[in-house]
């Protein structure tokens, strides 16, 4: 049996024990569903048995998960939680985190020759994302969704996505920054008139299809949605914006199209949306991640396996500390605890930003393989430490939690 062959076979038996081994720990430890996806992705790959390698197909499958991701991270946001002082504050309170994050990556760099300031940047813009896509259904499992903390997190986890793209757009993108800027500003533009058409009218004809074929092999209103995510990452790639700012873009401006629609019938969309993307797409995504991940290189690599941790603590400072004091006044230590550790849980962003500093020869593999390896710890240490405590108490009555749902899982 080919590699091609045992890939088609293993990633898929992958995706189907990953939720089994989350489940049966979810009692004693929290421990998100993408951790599991990883770590058998790096058992079945080439640092482990050798059984799967990357290739066109996986990394084809990998970048469409990714956007699938981004996308589902943007359908998460209410437009509205992005206007008002809360928002200001928060965007104001990343513009803290980029300002750390650019004074820790250039210390590091020239202090320990990791290379020329553009790697600097790269490292940066790595250090100031949030993985919204990857703690939305986690904070939905918890009950934290619809309260006020849930609120703060997604709304800073939403600018925590967001600004990075942007950022990657302006000054990863191989122009000139004022060039990068200029682009970047014709994306806007393009995506402010397909915001604006979606909310001149209340599309009658756009409902009517979605109640006449939800529950028929026509599908209208998850292949729209596509359609959208189509678009968009389409429109950014011919402009040569990041394709992930497309994708996040498509995921608001889904929502924004569906508003207003039969509230049961939305809740069936967003099912139907959740089992392509979270039921197919992401978990290939995260499986590759594990296999392509150069963890045998990574330990025998005395350097980068000493700035595993240092990116680690950075991200936390960098990410953490600001929405730690971004909270109101009156905010507890349990919920600025809870608020900084998710915010600082990062993972796709750094694989897609580390990804570009390799195609540009700015950054090291190593380097790379360490900030991805910080990444996954993020993801494996920071929801579980800040759930702690609040297990027994944190579920809302407004969002049931059912006991054996999987740590990705999707809307109820």
């Amino acid at each position: 049996m080919s590699n091609a062959d045992l890939t088609i076979l293993l990633v898929p038996l992958v995706a189907v024990v990953a939720p089994l081994l989350a489940a049966s720990v979810r009692k004693a430890l929290l421990v998100p569903l993408v951790v599991f996806e990883i770590l058998m992705g790096m058992l079945i790959g080439p640092a482990g048995l050798g059984w799967v390698e990357n290739g066109p197909m996986l990394e084809t499958l990998s970048q469409f998960g990714l956007a699938a991701l981004f996308f589902m991270a943007g359908n998460e946001i209410d437009p509205a939680t992005l206007r008002g002082s809360a928002a200001k504050r928060a965007l104001g309170w990343w513009g803290v985190s980029a300002a750390v994050a650019f004074g820790a990556a250039f210390g590091l760099v020239f202090s320990l020759q990791l290379g020329t300031a553009a790697a600097g940047v790269i490292i940066a813009v790595a250090l100031t994302g949030t993985a919204l896509g990857t703690i939305m259904p986690i904070l939905r499992d918890a009950g934290l969704i619809r309260s006020p903390l849930g609120q703060s997190i997604s709304r800073a986890g939403a600018i925590g996505e967001f600004a990075p793209l942007v950022a990657i757009s302006v000054f990863l993108s191989g122009r000139q920054p004022l060039a990068g800027t200029l682009v970047l500003i014709g994306f806007l533009a393009i995506a402010a008139v397909a915001f604006w058409l979606a909310r001149r009218g209340p599309n009658m004809w756009l409902r009517r299809m979605v109640t006449l074929t939800l529950h028929t092999s026509s599908q209208f209103a998850v292949r729209f949605v596509l359609l959208l995510l189509a678009g968009l990452v389409s429109v950014a790639i011919l402009l040569g914006v990041d394709f992930l700012l497309g994708a996040f873009t498509a995921g608001i401006l889904a929502r924004v199209v569906l508003q207003g629609s039969d509230p049961e019938e939305m809740r069936v969309v967003e099912a139907k949306l959740d089992s392509v993307t979270f039921g197919f797409l992401v978990p290939v995504f995260f499986v590759s991640t594990g296999i392509t991940f150069p963890l045998t290189q990574l330990f025998e690599n005395a350097t980068a396996l000493a700035l595993v941790p240092v990116f680690l603590l950075v991200m936390l400072i960098a990410r953490g500390l600001p929405v730690w004091f971004s909270q109101p006044r009156g905010t507890s230590a349990s919920d600025r605890r809870t608020a900084a550790l998710f915010s600082a849980t990062t993972l796709p962003l750094v694989i897609a930003v580390t990804g570009i500093g390799i195609d540009h020869h700015v950054i090291s593999e190593t380097v790379a393989a360490a900030m991805v390896g910080a990444g996954i710890l993020t993801v494996m240490l920071f929801p579980a430490l800040a759930l702690v405590g609040r297990r027994a108490t944190s579920a809302s009555p407004a969002v049931p939690t059912a006991p054996d749902a999987f740590p990705y899982e999707a809307h109820e």
